[in-house]
């Protein structure tokens, strides 16, 4: 009886399986290449890519300026570390912070090392600036979040799969549930609150947007009481939902920034903090830092990748096709009572799948759309995030939306 031989695919599915930890569940599509918007399997069949690793590729995969500053910086330094200064840093700090707007940049490599660093220039801040008394600084943070997997992240999260068998959590870390402005407005009456940390949209729950009024709101509250706003932009941040900054749609400059993701265009780890100076020099010399944050590689790529989203208008065709994209969802929904809810703003949206959370059918249905060359994946169950680099052009973007209708129709 003749043997079956594996794909190449399986063969390395099967890889990952025998000799990686088990912490993610991936969809069954082995990608080698990527270029733009598009992906390619190691069989070779293209995808469009709909996830845009989870926003970190929003100028699109290798994009060539990007991947031109990466080499010909890696030729001459790539790490020195901040035992001493580099060429590189001072003009990408001066970069940054001109761009958004601030005194100055703590830089750092993931997005939850930029987090966990904007938590802790809070309680410095709490305990120098506020007057707080010492140890009894407290952060709150919105219900449904996704900051990162850190014990000290997660201590913050409501989500039972990040939290659960992790424990003791961070003392300090108070919960408030999101869209809600009675609920802040009590829990801002303690003294002791330091911080807000919050996404304009809460990603990695199902793009999930709050009440018009709602951050405007928050941010003036804080104001009032004197708590610092720290917006995590990690996702929502460049360019991705049609401006620079999520909160850019509402006039809202946070008090701390955070970044990450696109900040490399996907290329390498970076990551931002960026807060004026008197939140910002609360932290001295060997009180916070990292070997490679700021590392000269990652600060000429970082230049490149936000010159690149300047230059192409990547936030104004995030916004145009977005509009678009959910006009031509919310048609779909008239015809397939299937897609229960469409949201997102820009281009980082998602649909709601008419079944409970504990349902495979959204996995079942990204299933089909890899089959017909779309790469997307499920969240929470029955949400499916549908976020395209934002170089996608508008003949893509309804090619796209055909796949989608032609999928969610079949079932």
């Amino acid at each position: 009886m003749a043997t079956m031989t594996a794909t190449r695919s399986e063969f390395l599915i099967a890889k990952e399986e025998q000799y990686g930890a088990h912490n993610y569940h991936p969809l069954e599509a082995v990608i080698e290449r990527g270029r733009g918007v598009h992906v390619w399997d190691v069989d070779g069949k293209q995808y469009y890519d709909f996830l845009s690793a989870y926003s970190a590729v929003n100028q699109g995969h290798c994009h060539p300026r990007i991947i031109e500053a990466l080499t010909t910086q890696a030729q001459k330094l790539t790490l020195i570390s901040r035992a001493f200064y580099n060429s590189e840093l001072g003009p990408y700090e001066e970069y940054i912070t001109k761009l958004f707007g601030y005194d100055k940049v703590l830089p750092m490599n993931t997005g939850v090392e930029a987090v966990e660093t904007a938590l802790k220039l809070c309680r410095k801040w709490a305990y120098e600036v506020k007057g707080v008394p010492g140890n009894q600084a407290k952060i709150l943070f919105a219900t449904g979040n996704f900051h990162g997997r850190t014990l000290s992240v997660i201590s913050g999260s409501t989500d039972p799969s990040s939290r659960g068998g992790f424990g003791p959590y961070m003392p300090g870390w108070e919960m408030v549930e999101y869209n809600n402005l009675a609920a802040l407005e009590a829990a801002l009456e303690d003294p002791h609150v330091a911080g807000l940390l919050i996404e304009p949209i809460q990603g990695e729950a199902g793009v999930v947007v709050p009440d018009p009024g709602y951050l405007s709101a928050a941010f003036r509250m804080c104001r009032e009481k004197q708590v610092l706003f720290i917006g995590d932009e990690i996702q929502t941040g460049i360019a991705r939902t049609g401006k620079m900054l999520a909160l850019d749609h509402y006039g809202i400059k946070p008090d701390i920034l955070i970044l990450g993701k696109a900040l490399s265009g996907g290329v390498l780890p970076v990551s931002a903090v960026l807060a004026n100076d008197e939140i910002m020099l609360c932290i001295r010399p060997g009180e916070h830092g990292s070997t490679y944050g700021g590392n000269p590689l990652a600060c000429a790529v970082a230049r490149e990748a936000l010159q690149v989203v300047l230059d192409e208008k990547l936030a104004d065709n995030a916004q145009q096709l977005g509009e678009m994209f959910r006009g031509a969802l919310n048609e779909l929904r008239k015809e397939t009572d299937l897609l229960t809810l469409v949201r997102g703003q820009g281009l980082l949206n998602a649909i709601v799948i008419n079944t409970d959370e504990d349902s495979d059918l959204a996995w079942k249905i990204c299933l089909q759309f890899r089959d017909k060359g779309l790469l997307a994946k499920p969240t929470h169950g029955n949400k499916i995030r549908l976020a395209p680099p934002l170089v996608i052009t508008e003949e893509q973007l309804w090619d796209c939306v055909g796949i989608i209708r032609e999928t969610l129709l079949s079932f």
